[in-house]
């Protein structure tokens, strides 16, 4: 990116200094921008904006105030009142860049401060944060979900370019369903590998960690390179036997994991039927074995 296709140095504040915010606002303060103000409600969060922003906690309405670009890095939840309630206080919004970092909202929950005069953006780190110290480092290479009225979207390209990321083009009305498979995939995992490891130890296996590792590795790795083809195991290959047994097993270990495992079986075996990879007579024997129907 050439120094003339990018955006003026800002004056940026955090408006929910907690994970992720504190994150962004140390990369756009390396990018070259200055972190000026920044709010958050929990210890933590002000814990953080101390040690990564080197800023004391101010009030929502000095944050606003002081800076040009302003980060909304709450949870989603309460991501639509703060917006409404800087629009009601009569916060100066005009001409200030308001960047959300939700993946499931877009532009229209900005709309109370656009009609004050704000400019908005919807900017989502595709990464998980867990507070530890890596997390910036984390944000290198990223990819970044991006929706902005077409006239900020050269700002917006700008501003991921300058923090490492990437940024992805998503239409406002897909971003319910972009988050949902990112989450789907991300969170989802996390507990599937949980309950995996929880049911290895209650066997006896000391390091789950150790075992699974170099076996998840594989599969994402094979995944990512090969789609659905790239599927092993007894569900691919028609093991009906093995997959009654292993819902057998789970219905006296963890009943609440059977129901996920029965499901997540459908899914992939309609997928390997789909995909040729599993002939219709190996899926009606997979059907029985899992107790329902795997086509809608």
């Amino acid at each position: 990116m050439d120094a003339g296709d990018r955006p003026a140095r800002l004056t940026v504040g955090v408006l929910g200094a907690g994970k992720v915010g504190s994150a962004l606002g140390a990369a756009l303060a390396q990018a070259g921008h200055r972190v000026v103000a920044a709010s958050g409600v929990s210890d933590t969060s002000q814990r953080w904006a101390a040690e990564r922003l080197g800023l004391s906690p101010s009030r929502p309405d000095e944050v606003v105030a002081a800076a040009q670009l302003i980060l909304l890095t709450v949870p989603d939840d309460p991501l639509p009142g703060l917006v409404s309630g800087l629009a009601s206080t009569g916060a100066d919004l005009q001409g200030k860049m308001l960047v959300h970092t939700s993946g499931a909202y877009g532009l229209s929950v900005l709309d109370p401060a656009a009609e004050a005069g704000a400019l908005p953006l919807a900017l989502h780190p595709v990464m998980t944060f867990t507070g530890r110290d890596d997390d910036l480092n984390k944000l290198t290479g990223i990819s970044y979900g991006v929706t902005a009225p077409d006239v900020l979207r050269p700002v917006a390209e700008a501003l991921v370019i300058e923090m490492g990321g990437e940024p992805v083009w998503i239409a406002d009305s897909d971003r319910p369903l972009y988050h949902a498979a990112l989450a789907g995939a991300a969170n989802h995992m996390v507990t599937l590998i949980a309950e995996s490891s929880d049911l290895l130890r209650g066997i006896g296996v000391e390091h789950p960690g150790r075992m699974l590792g170099p076996l998840l590795g594989a599969a994402l790795d094979n995944v990512l390179r090969l789609g659905i083809a790239g599927l092993t195991g007894p569900v691919v290959r028609g093991d009906a036997g093995t997959v009654r047994k292993h819902v057998d097993a789970l219905i006296l270990a963890a009943p609440e994991a059977a129901d996920a495992y029965i499901a997540l079986a459908r899914l992939t075996a309609d997928r390997a039927l789909a995909a040729g990879l599993l002939k219709p007579e190996e899926a009606e024997r997979l059907l029985d074995a899992l107790g329902g129907n795997i086509w809608t």
